[in-house]
């Protein structure tokens, strides 16, 4: 017969062993994460780190472990935007998918992720989606320069699409790819520039 406590003390110790080794400078690959009961992600899908545009977008000083690809503090820098006399921190567009197809397919929405993401020059970080019963997706593309987001209606043809990207990413180059994944002409863009009138005055 099993200790019902027996559970409870081999979390503990997984839990204290993983902030040991995090407190050490130390990084694990997903597959010592996983041994230690430590998932990176809980929905139906999701990918590691590292991404096929990563080695363009990094220089040679990044680290790397077993695929766990790290964006450092010193290549982020700030990443604000000056532009036109104003700074912020992003370029935020909300992004109305109209009479779009291929709503419910989850594999077709990570392609428009990454589509989204090499077209507008962007570093990929993690995607993760859920796909929802009878229909709908929900997911976000995590970026070094922020995310992508997205849920859909598939049953109306409609999907709500966030592209927030600061730096030199280009989130205007997102529209395009939406318009041609989802074969619509229908895709209606407001433009938010997140921090502006606020970040400008905390540098």
């Amino acid at each position: 017969m099993t200790d019902p406590n027996s559970h409870f003390v081999w979390g503990v110790l997984r839990h204290c062993w993983f902030i040991y080794w995090f407190r050490k400078g130390c990084v694990m690959d997903n597959a010592n994460l996983f041994q230690l009961g430590i998932g990176l992600a809980t929905g139906t899908q999701a990918e590691d780190f590292d991404s096929g545009n990563d080695a363009a977008r990094h220089n040679d000083s990044d680290q790397a472990y077993h695929g766990l690809k790290l964006v450092s503090d010193e290549a982020r820098d700030d990443h604000f935007i000056r532009r036109d006399g104003k700074i912020f921190a992003g370029t935020h567009l909300i992004i109305e998918v109209v009479n779009g197809t291929g709503l419910d397919n989850e594999d077709l929405i990570q392609s428009a992720f990454r589509r989204c993401v090499d077209e507008c020059g962007a570093t990929l970080l993690h995607i993760h989606t859920h796909k929802f019963s009878p229909q709908g997706v929900s997911g976000v593309a995590v970026l070094a320069e922020s995310h992508i987001s997205v849920h859909t209606w598939p049953e109306i043809g409609y999907a709500a699409f966030d592209v927030f990207m600061c730096g030199d990413a280009q989130p205007w180059n997102a529209v395009g790819v939406l318009a041609e994944m989802f074969e619509t002409a229908d895709v209606r863009v407001r433009e938010l520039l997140r921090g502006d009138g606020v970040v400008e005055g905390m540098l």
